[in-house]
């Protein structure tokens, strides 16, 4: 130990330089240090920041496929009831240029419409589909002027057929009716609907569906036997 303790005594001046460079070597490790946490942080921040956009782009995507829906459902109480579209035959005239309007905001927004909230990943698409929603709920309220029109477009002999045709299909949905008379007011209320209006497929499916399934399993009083439902 005695040697170690001579050459700090005699180069003790040597202590200025190497605590000057300790001292250095210190300050750049403690500056690396604090530069690596400022830049941890910002990226907490970062991250915090990208997940709560995220979060409120899914919400805004869940209220936008709510607004689709509310409007789908309301069309359909005019596409799957043909007694609406007695009373409103324009909704599903494509002559009428403000359902054909809508009709085409409609099959925008569908095509658009994502299967689940998070498959709409990017502002372009969100800005997309909330555009396209935006615009078929105005398409759908402008279309009630065609609904206000109801039947005034017609003649006195066609409107004299739509009433008929709505008589015949209250009683084709009327239960208490036998399953033959049904089925012939069925057949009449479409041979005077014939050439006026148009009846949607999905609401001549849903009609049909809708009588079939209450004769299905009842008897003709007249015959004591099973009833066939057919629709031609």
């Amino acid at each position: 130990m005695q040697p170690l303790f001579d050459f700090l005594g005699s180069y003790w001046w040597l202590i200025f330089p190497i605590g000057g460079m300790a001292g250095g070597w210190a300050r750049s490790w403690s500056k690396a240090s604090e530069e690596r946490h400022r830049r941890k942080v910002e990226l907490l921040k970062l991250r915090n920041q990208l997940a709560v956009h995220e979060e409120a782009n899914q919400a805004e995507v869940v209220s936008l496929m709510a607004a689709h829906d509310s409007v789908n459902h309301r069309w359909l109480e005019y596409e799957l009831d043909v007694g609406n579209l007695i009373d409103f035959p324009l909704m599903t005239d494509v002559r009428e240029p403000l359902t054909v309007a809508f009709l085409r905001a409609k099959k925008e927004a569908d095509g658009l419409r994502p299967g689940a909230p998070e498959e709409i990943s990017t502002p372009a698409r969100l800005a997309e589909y909330r555009a396209a929603v935006h615009s078929y709920e105005l398409a759908f309220d402008v279309a009630g002027e065609a609904r206000r029109i109801k039947d005034g477009n017609f003649s006195g002999p066609e409107r004299e057929r739509l009433a008929t045709a709505r008589k015949l299909l209250r009683i084709a949905e009327d239960t208490a009716a036998t399953p033959a008379e049904r089925q012939t007011a069925y057949k009449r209320a479409r041979k005077e609907l014939d050439g006026l209006i148009v009846l949607p497929e999905a609401t001549v499916a849903a009609l049909e569906g809708k009588i079939a399934g209450m004769l299905d399993t009842r008897k003709d009083p007249d015959t004591d036997a099973d009833t066939d439902v057919k629709f031609v």
